[in-house]
Order: structure tokens, then sequence, then C-alpha cells
């Protein structure tokens, strides 16, 4: 049996991801109580004819049950359960305004007399230890359904267990840094190709910007020195039953310098990684390394950088 338990924030997501596995075949449960989970389990491997379940668990529970999940992921664990715990997240003012769009009213104000912005740190103060446990963290803030369908199907219903699924993720400082990276680089001291006009409205992956940075030795040192970090320490990330690793690197727009780092060090990495998974975040771009990605947008790669201070 493989588990897929999808917790996080309300209007993260979580339906989306769930009905995302119930598309590739799992059977999916919605706000599942979290005292029946072994239950199920048991159910379902006596009967042999799913082999996969997708549940999800979330503040609607009652706090005494989300109390007591932490000792029975404990208990699935020493069965010998296959499972995964993927916690949705999105920053609390992207909550308030999709809310406020919506008109819905969130779960934890149905029966209080919380606002809205109490319910949703409240919710984050009673989930933080599933988020603690999860496998992997997913920033919904900037994903579209179609984005974060395909987060799900790529690292969570392809993922294999005894292998590290890698993310190299490029973002801009302006924007804040990405809320499920594991491992943070900040490339902003290196030679910037915005301060070029003739190169401000390309991005690092255009072979101009690509012959203005490999130009520079600081820019080659850089891509050394986090190469031999990454290839030094992402094997005992792996034997530590880590499952998934985003490592995200930043510069001031998220267009050329870490656009371009993330590229370089993936070319670099996936002999050694098998396949490796890349996103621009500022661009709109993802993809595994061997696929070839659609053309970003010619809009955001220009505007956003052109907002840039340094």
């Amino acid at each position: 049996m493989q588990l897929v338990i999808i917790s996080g924030r309300s209007g993260s997501g979580k339906s989306i991801a769930l009905q995302a596995l119930e598309d590739l075949g799992y059977y999916a449960i919605d706000n599942l109580p979290a005292m029946l989970l072994g239950s199920l389990v048991d159910e379902l491997r006596d009967q042999g004819d799913r082999a996969h379940l997708a549940v999800s668990i979330d503040a609607r529970n009652l706090p005494g049950a989300l109390a007591r999940l932490p000792s029975l992921l404990e208990d699935l664990r020493q069965r010998k359960i296959d499972f995964q715990v993927i916690y949705l997240t999105t920053d609390a003012r992207i909550l308030l305004e999709r809310y406020s769009a919506t008109r819905r009213r969130h779960p934890l104000t149905r029966d209080s007399e919380m606002t809205l912005e109490e319910a949703i740190n409240k919710e984050e103060e009673t989930l933080l230890d599933i988020r603690d446990l999860a496998d992997l963290l997913i920033d919904t803030s900037r994903l579209s359904v179609h984005d974060l369908r395909r987060r799900i199907t790529d690292q969570v219903a392809h993922q294999r267990r005894d292998k590290l699924t890698l993310t190299l993720e490029s973002f801009g400082y302006k924007r804040g840094v990405p809320l499920d990276a594991d491992l943070v680089f900040d490339v902003r001291c290196l030679p910037n190709p915005y301060w070029d006009p003739t190169l401000r409205q390309f991005t690092g992956r255009d072979a101009n910007i690509v012959a203005f940075l490999s130009g520079y030795p600081i820019v080659d040192a850089m891509s050394n020195d986090i190469q031999a970090w990454l290839e030094r320490w992402l094997p005992a990330y792996q034997d530590s039953q880590r499952s998934y690793m985003t490592i995200a690197i930043g510069c001031t727009g998220g267009q050329h310098r870490s656009v371009y780092m993330v590229e370089q060090l993936a070319e670099r990495l996936v002999h050694s990684m098998g396949e490796i998974q890349l996103r621009h975040r500022e661009l709109g771009l993802q993809y595994t390394l061997n696929e070839q990605p659609a053309a970003p947008p010619a809009s955001t790669s220009q505007t956003d950088e052109q907002q840039a201070t340094s």
C-alpha cells in the first residue's frame, strides 16, 4: 500500500491536490478524522484491492485528534506502511485575498467570533506539529491550479521512496524567499546583467546572459562551491530518510543570475541525481531537466526585473 496524507492551511489547495491524486487512481478521502487513519489502512489492506490511498487531515479535525496524529504516524511506520505527509502552505496575505474574493468562511470562524485573520493565524499554530512531520512542503502562494496539479503528479505520485527528489528553484528576493525551500543560496553578490540596458530584457536561460555571466571568474567559483557543497551533503540528507529537497537560489529580481545558476547546477548534478526538477519562480516556469520547457511569458521577465533596485 502507498499512503499519501495531505494537510495544510485552508485555502492552500488541499482539495486540488487530493483530486489530482484521485485522477491518478488513488482512493481519495477528504477531511478524514485522524483517529480513523489506522482502521482505514487495515481495512483496505485486508481487502487487497486498493494499492494507493490519499487522505486529507487538517484543522477541521477535533483538536485532540490532531494531537494524536504524530503517534498514529509512528505506529504506521513501525508497521512498515509506506506513507508520505504532504503539507501545503500559502502566504497569509494571499489567503486573506482568496477568502475575500470567494467570500467563503474559514473553517475556524464558523463556531467562533474570530476574525478571518485570527483564524488563519490560529490554524497555522494548530498544524505546526503536522508541518514539522511533513516529507514535502509545497508553497502554493504563486501556483496556478494547473501548476499545483503538476507538482503533485511529478513529485508525489511518481516519487520513489528509495530516491531523493531534488528541486532547484530560482527566485527574486524582492518577492520573498520561497516558503518551501530547504536550503537557500544568495547570489546577489555576483555581477548583475540588469545594469546593461541591452541585456535587461533577457533571462539567465538566454545565450547572451550565459555569455555575460560565464565571463566572470567569481560566477564560476560560486557555482563550483555550491556544487561541491551539494555533492558532499545531499547523500547525508538521503541517508537520513529525506525524500525531497528543494534548493532555492536567489538574486534581486529572479530573472538573470539565479536562473543562470540553477540551470548550470542542474546540468552538473543531473548525472549523479538521475533527474532534477527545475523551477524558475519569477518566470512562471517549471520542468524536469530532460524536458523542453515552454518559452516564458515575455511580459513577466521584463516587467519583474525592471523593478529591481540592485
